[in-house]
């Protein structure tokens, strides 16, 4: 029998897709495409969707919240223990340690608080993980994130005074504005500040985020489907 498009585009099919976006946007941009890493966003969607794309060999997933990535993530990982895991949305501080012990990385630290107990956790834990400064670089009062003209001062305190090793800023553009304009600002104080990462790129504007140097794109409903919830 004839496959529909509804049969063959299984998550598995999509992430192969958005792979070959990517290595095409790296190319078009000059760059290589295994210096992008595809983190692909698994918020909202439970075991039975997230296993055809770790079946198909993707083992870097982003989730949103902590207590739904407690939920479902331990028993994932001890069937595909190289899985690693990214927090991509807002920390609250008292899930700091459940972060910490769970997630290999934190995309969103935005305020002294929380990157003052990221510091201690780590330390508690005897644990490094890749962390992500977020810049608000639209300054939307509603979305987390540092102001670009605070951005400079936040990174050296983490660095200087909390002794933590930044790998890269992260943002999440307006969605009425256009997002090169502030993928190319995020890279120009990634590169003031020097610092290598720049997690930045959705499922609609990935490659184009990718053509500003982005090393981390975050793509969930290109590989999942749309989502029913937030």
């Amino acid at each position: 029998m004839a496959q529909t498009p509804e049969m063959s585009s299984t998550p598995a099919k999509q992430l192969e897709g958005v792979r070959a976006r990517i290595a095409a946007a790296a190319r078009s941009a000059g760059r290589d495409a295994a210096d992008v890493e595809l983190i692909a966003v698994s918020k909202t969607f439970e075991a039975p969707g997230i296993l055809p794309v770790l079946q198909a060999g993707h083992l870097l997933f982003g989730e949103n919240r902590v207590q739904e990535a407690k939920r479902k993530w331990p028993a994932l990982k001890a069937q595909f223990p190289d899985t690693k895991l990214h927090l991509v949305g807002p920390l609250q501080s008292n899930k700091v340690k459940e972060a910490v012990e769970l997630f290999d990385a934190i995309h969103a630290i935005d305020r002294v608080k929380i990157a003052r107990a990221i510091a201690a956790e780590m330390t508690k834990q005897a644990k490094r993980l890749q962390l992500f400064v977020q810049v608000n670089t639209g300054e939307e009062p509603q979305k987390a994130g540092v102001s670009p003209k605070e951005a400079a001062a936040f990174v050296a305190m983490c660095r200087d005074d909390l002794k933590l090793d930044i790998a890269g800023l992260m943002c999440i553009p307006p969605v009425d504005e256009e997002p090169a304009v502030h993928f190319a600002l995020l890279a120009k104080f990634a590169d003031e500040l020097s610092l290598q990462g720049l997690s930045m790129g959705m499922s609609d504007d990935f490659e184009t985020a990718i053509e500003f140097g982005a090393t981390h794109v975050r793509v969930g409903s290109a590989i999942f489907g749309m989502r029913t919830t937030a």
